[in-house]
């Protein structure tokens, strides 16, 4: 939440053509009720590209999948993983590890109302539950709804006494119980998540699970989880360079800035692209320091690019 908004997913598809992206969660009364041309409205760019809703309510979930499949999003997820107050508060989130017969009511009704698959995000389990217990048990009584597409993180969720970015961090990961997962239900797509980094950690993955879901380091080192993406796992060819992926956004930051948008709106996203190269801390210092102000446009960008194509070259 608060980061892989449209800007963010237009930038990260330039990298692999592949990948699946996914929103940030949205609640199916804020899909409902709110402008859905902000929270929703999407680039035909970013295809394939799952919108991922918070909701507890099957007849709220299955009129905001309705909308979503009807505004073109190629997948529905549904959120059981996220632990932030403002979820618990809602009882949605994290929390219906604790109701699986809900999620099956939700995902159920979410199913008859579209014709897009609808998936589930989960953790292993919150606060005293036992994950290799609780974990077999959700993914056995949601798929009987007729979901049949996971991504597990591998953590619990601690919905007392640890904050949400705790909750990315502080709970121990547990792999191993994931891909047996995978072996107890060998007719579900299951993907793993929590702590993946690199590309070579997620084709270890790969050798077990149906698929890897990378967060953190997707967005902080984009270019060194995204660029290779397609050639090492989908075998595509053709790789760009940084260099390339920051001209070819120039004209989607240009059509931004007609509409009225602030480059920093996009920028912000772009921070992390060089990370690990020479110049990277003069990228990131230009465009910090630069695109928040009043008329910065498309030169802002170019002046930050030669801080780093200087020292490459």
């Amino acid at each position: 939440m608060d980061w892989t908004d449209r800007h963010c997913r237009y930038f990260h598809r330039l990298m692999s053509k592949d990948a699946l992206l996914y929103t940030e969660m949205v609640t199916a009364p804020a899909v409902i009720h709110g402008d859905r041309a902000r929270l929703l409205g999407f680039d035909p760019a970013e295809h394939p590209v799952a919108v991922q809703l918070g909701g507890a309510d099957p007849s709220q979930l299955a009129q905001a999948a309705r909308i979503c499949a009807d505004m073109g999003y190629d997948e529905v997820n549904l959120n059981c993983g996220c632990p932030s107050d403002r979820v618990q508060s809602g009882a949605f989130g994290a929390v219906l590890m604790e109701s699986p017969a809900l999620v099956s009511d939700c995902v159920k009704a979410m199913r008859d109302a579209v014709d897009i698959p609808v998936t589930v995000k989960c953790r292993i389990g919150v606060d005293e539950q036992t994950p290799a217990e609780i974990l077999p048990t959700f993914l056995a009584q949601v798929s009987s709804a007729g979901v049949d597409r996971f991504t597990i993180h591998a953590r619990k969720a601690w919905l007392q006494g640890l904050s949400p970015k705790e909750n990315r961090d502080i709970p121990p990961l547990d792999y191993p119980l994931v891909h047996e997962m995978k072996a107890l239900f060998p007719h579900l797509h299951l993907s793993i998540n929590g702590g993946i980094t690199t590309l070579d950690e997620s084709l270890a993955h790969l050798e077990v699970m149906d698929g890897v879901m990378i967060g953190r380091a997707a967005y902080h080192t984009p270019a060194q989880v995204l660029l290779a993406a397609d050639a090492r796992i989908f075998g595509r060819e053709g790789v760009l360079t940084e260099q390339e992926i920051v001209h070819q956004m120039l004209p989607y930051i240009e059509q931004h800035l007609s509409k009225g948008g602030r480059l920093h709106q996009v920028t912000r996203h772009m921070l992390g692209l060089f990370q690990g190269r020479p110049g990277a801390r003069a990228w990131r210092r230009h465009l910090s320091q630069e695109a928040h102000k009043d008329g910065a446009g498309a030169a802002v960008v170019l002046a930050a690019l030669d801080h780093v194509v200087v020292q490459v070259a």
